[in-house]
């Protein structure tokens, strides 16, 4: 299934929500580790989605395209809406984070301080 699909029809909102700083903490017992974590999930998710919408679009692709060829083209256009209406893969990852679907492992030098 294409991260698209995936990804509305899970219920991630495309609005910024505070967030509880204790719980993104538990999860790893430092807030800035569980940040970092984050961030890493949503470059990964941001890659992804990417190259999925370069993909999509390369089929629409000629090198012999007018101007008019283009603006008729209808289901590029919907591609690219539903690529744009999609949630910040931030908000996406913070879900993700939140509801243990990112697996992670401790750093061992922290153990050892």
């Amino acid at each position: 299934m294409s991260l698209l699909r995936r990804q509305l029809s899970t219920s991630t909102s495309n609005n910024i929500e505070t967030r509880d700083l204790n719980e993104l903490k538990s999860k790893t017992g430092n807030v800035y580790e569980s940040i970092a974590i984050i961030s890493k999930r949503a470059n990964q998710i941001n890659i992804s989605l990417k190259e999925e919408l370069h993909n999509k679009l390369e089929e629409f692709a000629s090198h012999t395209d007018s101007l008019e060829e283009i603006h008729e083209n209808k289901e590029q256009i919907e591609i690219s809406r539903a690529y744009e209406k999609m949630p910040n893969p931030s908000l996406l990852a913070a879900q993700e984070f939140i509801n243990d679907k990112i697996y992670h492992r401790k750093n061992t030098d922290d153990l050892f301080q």
